[in-house]
């Protein structure tokens, strides 16, 4: 199959006016410092729908003709490709059904329906889901619209690279969250047109990385398990349209760990003020763990914002604690009146922030008259985690663990 042509992007573009947001690019002093030169990120997360699916399943369904359209269509998603099938179903009046993993979050589940879509929970993992679809495709006659493996696709996600080279055209970097490969396809085949000089990384989660081997072995393999809170980006195995893209226009795939993806969604938070899932986040993880890979001006593309509350509070004490800015000791002192109060003064004069504290007698490697008490601290960062420590043991306190 040939690949997806600067043309095809182009009528998408025009296609997409009206439909999907031209998202800004915000520079990013943090990064620039970090990786030495100027870094900007595309906000995709601002998107329509709070991704970039929109724009390749508004492309998608908008060719398809009449009697295609009044069968409907269909699709598997955890939910942002099925937030985007359902959004451009509804601008087009085609009626959609979307199949979504029966734990997936609870706001995504309802975005969905929001926009019109028939949502049906099945399956405990996103094959499951993938089957069903495909089930109800051949038993309905709807129109199965897959979340990366198809031209139509890949020239709406090619959009956001037509963008990116009129926002900078010095770029010299782009990096991408990947996986299945869609979106790093339409990049990379949109701005290789252009300028083939322009390096486009992917990244992927380490422990969801079906590239890295794919592209070794020469086609695409498939992973037996992935664990990633990316779960926008745990693809398992690369589409073949996509794999044909990837292996002829990409420059390197790189792989990113879970801690630094927390700390990458934190750093979105507190310095650029944007809301980014995990596999959102995916490029800026890798500017924090990989920066000699890119030459600036890079770009780092943000595609998707889409995040559970209770999911984003457990990702932001993470992403904290991976920052320096937790502290967790246990403590052994003399079980006597005033020993405790004699820590917490300490730790006020160190400005540690207590916020939960335990005290406990039960313990086998406890003498007689000795207590251990777990507390948990707020810190400024590393060097401060370091300074309370080592102040504490200076001033004769026996610190037992720290974490």
């Amino acid at each position: 199959m040939p690949l997806v042509d600067p043309d095809h992007i182009r009528a998408a573009g025009q296609q997409l006016v009206g439909v999907a947001r031209r998202t800004p690019l915000e520079h990013s002093r943090v990064l620039a410092a970090h990786c030495g030169g100027e870094v900007h990120l595309k906000c995709e997360n601002l998107q329509r729908t709070g991704s970039f699916k929109l724009r390749g399943a508004y492309v998608r369904l908008r060719a398809l003709d009449e009697s295609r359209r009044s069968a409907g269509v269909v699709a598997a998603s955890a939910g942002n490709h099925a937030q985007g099938v359902a959004l451009a179903a509804s601008l087009l009046g085609i009626r959609s059904t979307v199949f979504m993993p029966e734990r997936a979050p609870l706001p995504k589940l309802a975005a969905t329906a929001s926009y019109g879509a028939d949502v049906r929970p099945f399956g405990a993992v996103l094959e499951e889901t993938l089957a069903a679809a495909r089930e109800h495709a051949e038993r309905t006659g709807a129109e199965f619209i897959h979340p990366f493996d198809h031209p139509d696709i890949i020239a709406g996600q090619g959009t956001v690279g037509r963008e990116i080279l009129e926002q900078l055209p010095e770029v010299c970097t782009v990096v991408v969250p990947t996986g299945g490969g869609g979106l790093i396809s339409g990049i990379a085949a949109a701005i290789k047109a252009e300028n083939p000089h322009v390096r486009v990384l992917g990244v992927q989660a380490e422990q969801a990385a079906a590239w890295p081997p794919s592209l070794a072995a020469g086609k695409p393999l498939r992973l037996l398990e992935t664990h990633t809170m990316a779960d926008g980006i745990a693809v398992s195995e690369p589409g073949t349209v996509t794999y044909e893209h990837v292996s002829e226009l990409v420059d390197g795939m790189l792989t990113v760990s879970e801690e630094t993806l927390s700390r990458a969604l934190l750093l979105c938070l507190e310095r650029a003020k944007l809301v980014v899932e995990p596999a959102g986040v995916a490029a800026v993880a890798a500017l924090l763990q990989h920066p000699e890979q890119v030459v600036a001006p890079t770009v780092a593309v943000l595609s998707g914002g889409n995040i559970d509350p209770l999911l984003m509070l457990q990702l932001i004490r993470h992403g904290m604690t991976s920052a320096g800015r937790y502290l967790s000791l246990r403590v052994r002192l003399p079980d006597r009146p005033g020993a405790l109060a004699g820590l917490l003064a300490r730790l006020g004069e160190l400005e540690a922030n207590v916020l939960d504290i335990e005290h406990s007698r039960i313990s086998g490697a406890l003498a007689l008259g000795e207590v251990d008490v777990e507390i948990s601290l707020e810190t400024r960062g590393p060097e401060h985690r370091q300074r309370v420590v080592a102040k504490l043991e200076s001033a004769g306190f026996a610190v037992v663990d720290e974490r």
